[in-house]
């Protein structure tokens, strides 16, 4: 898994990230929030381990803002030095899904960690929200602002590709190929018409907080514009 670290004290960010690392997982570590913010713009990750007291902004605050952009697609664990049930309890209500008090014992959080993996990829979610977006995968239909727009089907399935990976760079060919398959008949020119559709349809210009953006000669990214803060 690709697991950001939102940690401010340095040693015990090292520490987590190198226990990760012993777990088979990839991390990056930020000391701050603005810095995992701007990091989401176009970074996806599997999985959020929060420290509970960051000097900006508090970890309820980060999980709402996270819940509120990013979606519940991507799970959370909160990491506290304060063994208190009230912590605990706002932890979870604010949306974590799962809360540990330091100091963290390896084996614990790694296990911890293989139990969440188990349970998202179990769980294959029939709402996706994202945003004032919310994708309804057992009607395959996609709302905007409570809206439903009316979409083909691989415009439904090119937008649910790029919702499910907010922040994701993808070339015109990964795109081509994930949603139309392997078929020499068609070329990229196919994935640069859906594109231009969506953005119309979907308003996904930045003036719902997300954007497609194109990087010249190579492909797509879905980001966020919304870059303002709890």
């Amino acid at each position: 898994m690709f697991i950001a670290i939102v940690e401010d004290d340095p040693i015990q960010a090292d520490m987590l990230a190198l226990t990760l690392k012993s777990g088979g997982h990839e991390t990056n570590v930020f000391h701050t929030s603005l810095a995992f913010f701007a990091t989401l713009k176009d970074t996806h990750f599997d999985l959020l381990l929060l420290d509970w007291n960051l000097p900006d902004y508090s970890g309820g605050m980060i999980i709402k803002w996270v819940r509120e952009n990013i979606g519940w697609q991507i799970p959370i664990m909160v990491a506290t030095a304060i063994d208190d049930e009230s912590n605990v309890v706002a932890g979870l209500k604010a949306g974590a899904d799962d809360y540990l008090v330091k100091p963290i014992k390896p084996l614990e959080i790694l296990a911890r960690i293989d139990v969440l993996a188990r349970r998202f990829k179990s769980i294959a979610p029939q709402l996706v929200h994202l945003g004032l977006y919310e994708i309804d995968t057992s009607q395959r239909l996609i709302r905007k602002s409570g809206s439903e727009v009316e979409l083909t089907q691989k415009e439904y399935d090119l937008a649910l590709y790029l919702f499910q990976h907010p922040g994701k760079l993808f070339s015109r060919m990964n795109l081509l190929e994930k949603i139309w398959g392997l078929n020499v008949e068609i070329d990229t020119r196919t994935v640069d018409t859906h594109i231009s559709r969506l953005r119309k349809k979907l308003s996904l210009d930045g003036q719902l907080q997300w954007q497609l953006t194109s990087v010249y000669g190579y492909g797509y990214r879905l980001e966020s514009t919304s870059l303002v803060t709890p």
